[in-house]
């Protein structure tokens, strides 16, 4: 199921007209695809944020004024260095017939044996990349890791895949490892 998103298309802005767009509580962003021109928009910060808490995952549907929707994946989040706010959105535009590549959230399951033995459990990267048609696209993929013991470690290799999806981070990628403290 898709989120909804309320969007605006915004001009080209210098710095300082950004900086307000954001102090309005807007984000600015941008929608590209292939085949697509892209569109400079700007989002509600607050709406955004909130779809951010609830997991971040899944396809958005913009809502734009006076045309039509687009239905999009996030791609890109970029934050100040220095406070964490939000300082900009890029969307990937979802085309029904076209493959896309994307960034999946890797759910971890259960809590490894190894952690009961003083283990401590590292994720070294909480996304995989993937490419599909959207229809396959799951919102999520799930890992168990709840046989790991200390100095075990999970691969992308060891994520149970559907035969739609094809891995584009590289196989031997460490996702979680469960280590001495």
């Amino acid at each position: 199921m898709a989120a909804y998103i309320h969007t605006e298309r915004r001009p080209r802005l210098n710095p300082s007209g950004l900086r307000n767009l954001r102090q309005e509580g807007r984000l600015p962003g941008v929608v590209f695809g292939k085949n697509a021109d892209n569109e400079i928009i700007h989002i509600s910060t607050k709406q955004f944020e909130k779809w951010l808490r609830q997991g971040a995952s899944g396809f958005i549907e913009l809502k734009m004024d006076g045309g039509p929707s687009l239905t999009v994946l996030l791609e890109d989040l970029h934050r100040d260095p220095v406070t964490g706010s939000l300082l900009h959105v890029d969307f990937q535009l979802v085309q029904t017939g076209e493959i896309i590549r994307t960034k999946l959230p890797v759910k971890l399951i259960g809590t490894p044996v190894g952690t009961k033995s003083g283990g401590v459990v590292q994720i070294q990267d909480p996304h995989v990349e993937v490419e599909a048609l959207p229809k396959y696209l799951p919102l999520s993929v799930e890992l168990d890791i709840h046989a790991m013991e200390i100095g075990d470690t999970r691969f992308v290799k060891d994520l149970n895949l559907p035969p739609e999806l094809t891995v584009v981070s590289g196989v031997n990628k460490i996702l979680v490892s469960v280590s001495k403290p």
